[in-house]
């Protein structure tokens, strides 16, 4: 919602001042469907796939959008523990990974890389 505010200028006029207020983006507001949150997850894992915690990030943002207390209850992890183990700067064991992924519907799927 935008502020609008008048300021007379020396020659006569009003002069508009309009302030803009900005929100943060959250990407898991976007994130609906299980494709959706599939291919978002794939796409950092071509994109970066060396940056492990930015993948823990998306991992933790699908986690989000899919809800994180019901995550809990189906990974039988704490809600808390996995805030942080998947908010980009917690180090989430391997185990942790398998089974956020498992709960949220997704799954590893080994691919040969191409040659360069």
């Amino acid at each position: 919602m935008a502020k609008v505010a008048a300021k007379r200028v020396p020659n006569g006029t009003t002069k508009t001042k309009t302030k803009t207020k900005t929100v943060p983006y959250d990407v898991a507001e976007q994130l609906r469907t299980p494709e959706e949150m599939a291919a978002y997850l794939d796409a950092w894992l071509d994109e970066a796939p060396d940056d492990v915690a930015g993948i823990a990030r998306a991992l933790g943002d699908i986690a989000r959008a899919k809800g994180m207390s019901q995550l809990a209850k189906e990974t039988g992890l704490g809600r808390e523990s996995l805030y942080k183990a998947l908010s980009g700067e917690g180090n989430p064991s391997f185990g942790t990974i398998l089974k956020v992924m498992h709960a949220l519907g997704l799954k590893l799927q080994p691919q040969a890389m191409g040659q360069a």
